[in-house]
């Protein structure tokens, strides 16, 4: 009975994952705008089941506005563009295995010119099966009615009722990458002041190396993050959540590169010193101490870049100052300890010295100044790409806050 009431408890909070799953959106938006393509082309259309329809509006919906839209101008281009190659093709020749191929290549060809894009093999695919059937001139004008529908429909859909913004996902991602990382740094602080096996050291080399996966699936999450926020109304100021999250992803991308070069220098040491410790009792203490600190940091980065709300930012911000400043001190007492030890004991000091500069690296990347003035360096460089991309555009926005009154351009400044 305890295990029926804990599933039951356990079932909206499943609900609430599944309803902020990309996969799960993009499937019922898919096949609710493919159904109603097919109820509104069954009383436009005149054949009897124009599955053109559907198939084109299932194709259209996308996961976010962004791509509908781009997507749906290059898929009905290469349709349009194939069946009437069809069209004027079968008023000369029929079809035969050589008109086929022809067919096939013009289409093609064509394709390139009229820049359907990733869609090109769909212009050869509709002008041959609207060559192939009877009646080709009905069933061809039937099939451009039907493909528009389903576009019309699909795009509307989208429009109407705007995809998620997936940005909450995509910092979940960030987050989870996060705490990844922190465990990584974490195990391989273990055990610095006891004799560490090289194949543990460089199983932690191979830990970190196959965080570049996790890497390119964060990347993916906030490339459709980033999409989802392009021509979204939801979404005011969709530059700065695409540069904020960016620009955190890079950061944890570079501290990704810095932790295995971290793990391959340890690897490298436990190599040298197979029978004697990493590092004596009071620097292996002392470092663990300070790579804790560091776990901690990288974690309070990402609970910074992904915080929207001024109140979980701010703490966030307080959190990540505090993890900091307390790394910042033991790395100090680190370096003084590495300074004794090599003045005792050159050997490896090269090893010593690459494991503190690694360590610095990581927290220049983390400090807080340095993200801002890279944040801001960011802003000014997209919004520099956006006037040069549309001149026009960024003109009229100019032209349009020079015409506004001073007393309304005071107002809007407040």
């Amino acid at each position: 009975m305890r295990d029926v009431r804990e599933t039951m408890s356990a079932l909206p909070a499943d609900l609430v994952r599944l309803r902020r799953d990309p996969t799960v959106a993009q499937t019922l938006r898919s096949v609710v705008a493919a159904t109603i393509s097919y109820v509104v082309a069954l009383r436009l259309s005149n054949e009897a089941a124009p599955l053109t329809a559907p198939l084109t509006a299932l194709l259209v919906v996308q996961v976010t506005l962004y791509s509908t839209l781009t997507t749906g101008i290059r898929r009905v281009n290469a349709v349009v563009t194939g069946v009437l190659m069809a069209i004027a093709f079968s008023a000369l020749v029929g079809l035969t295995w050589w008109s086929l191929a022809i067919l096939l290549l013009a289409a093609l060809v064509v394709g390139r010119f009229v820049r359907a894009g990733e869609f090109v093999v769909e212009v050869g695919i509709s002008a041959m099966l609207v060559l192939g059937v009877t009646q080709v001139a009905n069933t061809a004008w039937d099939r451009v009615l039907d493909t528009l529908i389903g576009a019309v429909v699909g795009l509307l859909f989208n429009v109407l009722f705007v995809p998620p913004v997936w940005v909450s996902t995509a910092g979940e991602s960030i987050e989870g990458l996060a705490r990844r990382m922190r465990q990584l740094i974490l195990r391989v602080s273990e055990d610095l002041s006891a004799p560490k096996p090289v194949g543990l050291a460089a199983a932690r080399l191979h830990e970190a190396r196959r965080l570049d996966n996790d890497i390119a699936e964060v990347d993916a999450s906030l490339r459709q993050a980033e999409e989802s926020v392009r021509f979204n109304p939801r979404v005011r100021e969709g530059l700065l959540h695409r540069v904020v999250l960016r620009t955190g992803l890079d950061t944890l991308e570079i501290c990704t590169v810095v932790l295995r070069v971290l793990a391959r220098t340890l690897t490298d040491l436990a190599k040298a010193r197979r029978e004697e410790p990493l590092f004596p009792e009071e620097i292996g203490t002392a470092l663990e101490e300070l790579l804790g600190h560091l776990a901690d940091a990288v974690v309070s980065f990402a609970v910074l870049v992904t915080s929207d709300v001024s109140a979980s930012a701010e703490m966030a911000e307080g959190r990540l100052a505090e993890d900091l400043a307390a790394a910042t001190a033991s790395r100090e007492e680190v370096a003084q300890l590495l300074l004794l030890r090599i003045q005792e004991r050159p050997r490896q000091w090269q090893l010593y010295g690459a494991v503190l500069t690694e360590i610095d690296r990581m927290l220049d990347e983390l400090d807080m100044e340095n993200r801002s003035q890279r944040l801001m360096e960011e802003l000014d460089r997209s919004s520099r790409e956006q006037r040069e991309k549309h001149p026009r555009l960024a003109a009229f926005r100019q032209w349009t806050v020079g015409a506004l009154p001073r007393r309304d351009r005071r107002t809007k400044r407040r």
